[in-house]
């Protein structure tokens, strides 16, 4: 009798259902990747140095050498295989502002950068350095597809390539060969070996059965995130705020100290977070003013990404987020006023069970059938969302300066993406003392982006003036 002939499924890593989702999401207005920009003094390095640098960290990052495929008649998940083309010098990538080369100039390519999507048929990741940044600065862009890392996760890969220490040197590591792409028979099997066996749903079971105590009180938080969630179903009031995207993008920072949110939070109450998001309430009060739209008409909620790592986000690259939803009191006149609310309002969120509901939804999906899972996602996803009005995610980063090519890095601003109405998003990053906002608006509908970014200062300078009072 003919043996059957192995195929080895080893090459094929299968995305993860939540990693699927930020990937189809996708559309000709809506471009999915997270991006920071990081500020250094100069003189720039070599194009080569930096490439040294980099050739020195890939081994520790096996995906940024690999592609995405999809699997025939989309019977599975997509998944993660080696791209067998990859060069380093297609991802890395060079350029110069033109004089003066002011910041201005910095943001407005950060704009262009973002408005154009990753090629699918390669790795999904892009680094630019970028020279000629007045003051004797340069800068590194860097791009890679929500599809690959979370925010969390995002901030780890960056201090790869990163150093503590000025003076450390690049030492070449070579780098494991790249695998043969699977045929479309190994893509089929990985649908096939994707899905959970008896015995993991045996054990599943026996986990809810042995615990049971500890089952009932997830439900509970899970049943009471499910109520908390269903007051969504009532649409957030219109406004200039949501609407149709164009594919452009318009990005832009401003910064604060930590001492100073720290010396609000000391006198007036709160977690850095609720400090954090009155500034931004304020940010979207006056920009609806400036348009002559009434703040308190309209409710703008936002979705506030949940790291639910258990590992610290250490040692993964896929994606584990949850989220809550937050009503911003923007109709509240008075810094104090406004951030007393939010700080009512975030614990109303902690206490509601959204988190661990949005964590049980994504850990369920991955039990569900591929081709419908896909259809229930990619639906989901691409329904107008009349609820949300903006995003806001908060990734606290490293407190110590860190160096590239013996050049010390002295800003880092995030950039969150934008997708279905959602106008403004809003991230937020910390570094050596300083956070940082990164606000990305679509291009034609806000052209008066400087607005909010100007708010949130003030704001922020209102709350000191309070604090310190």
């Amino acid at each position: 009798m003919t043996q059957p002939i192995p195929i080895d499924t080893s090459a094929v890593e299968v995305m993860s259902p939540l990693d699927s989702a930020f990937l189809r999401l996708e559309d000709r207005h809506t471009s999915l990747h997270i991006a920071s920009v990081a500020i250094f003094d100069g003189p720039p390095p070599t194009y080569s140095e930096v490439h040294g640098a980099y050739t020195a960290k890939l081994h520790l990052v096996p995906r940024y050498r690999q592609r995405v495929r999809e699997v025939p008649l989309r019977l599975g998940r997509p998944v993660w295989v080696d791209d067998p083309h990859f060069s380093l010098r297609y991802h890395l990538r060079h350029t110069a502002l033109p004089r003066p080369g002011s910041e201005g100039q910095l943001r407005d390519l950060v704009g262009r950068l973002m408005s154009q999507q990753l090629d699918r048929g390669k790795p999904l990741w892009e680094t630019w350095v970028v020279e000629g940044l007045e003051g004797d600065r340069w800068a590194v862009v860097s791009k890679i597809h929500h599809c690959m890392v979370d925010g969390i996760a995002g901030t780890d890969l960056m201090s790869l390539v990163l150093d503590a220490d000025p003076r450390s040197t690049v030492n070449a590591t070579p780098l494991p060969p790249l695998r043969a792409e699977p045929g479309p028979v190994q893509l089929l099997l990985s649908a096939a070996t994707s899905l959970p066996g008896p015995r993991a749903l045996a054990g599943a079971v026996r986990g809810v059965l042995g615990h049971p105590r500890r089952t009932a009180g997830q439900a509970v938080v899970t049943a009471h995130g499910a109520l908390s969630y269903a007051r969504l179903a009532r649409p957030a009031a219109a406004s200039s705020l949501s609407g149709p995207l164009t594919p452009h993008r318009r990005w832009g920072w401003t910064t604060c100290t930590l001492d100073d949110v720290r010396t609000v939070r000391g006198a007036l109450g709160g977690t850095v977070n609720d400090v954090v998001l009155t500034a931004i309430t304020r940010g979207f009060r006056e920009l609806l003013l400036s348009r002559g739209e009434a703040p308190d008409a309209h409710a703008v909620r936002t979705l506030v990404p949940v790291s639910v790592r258990h590992d610290g986000g250490r040692g993964a690259f896929d994606n584990r987020v949850s989220a809550m939803v937050a009503e911003l009191p923007v109709g509240v006149v008075d810094p104090a006023g406004r951030l007393a609310a939010v700080r009512k309002e975030m614990g109303r969120l902690k206490a509601s069970g959204e988190p661990e509901l949005g964590e049980l939804l994504t850990s369920v999906a991955v039990l569900a059938p591929a081709p419908l899972l896909s259809l229930g996602l990619t639906g989901v996803f691409r329904v107008p969302h009349r609820h949300l009005v903006t995003v806001t995610t908060n990734v606290p980063g490293p407190q110590r300066p860190l160096y590239l090519c013996g050049r010390r890095m002295r800003e880092y601003y995030p950039y969150v993406p934008i997708a279905d109405r959602v106008r403004v998003g809003v991230a937020i990053t910390s570094y050596d003392g300083v956070l940082a906002f990164g606000v990305t608006a679509d291009e034609d509908s806000t052209p008066d982006l400087q607005v909010l970014l100007d708010a949130i200062g003030t704001e922020l300078d209102d709350l000191v003036a309070l604090a310190v009072g």
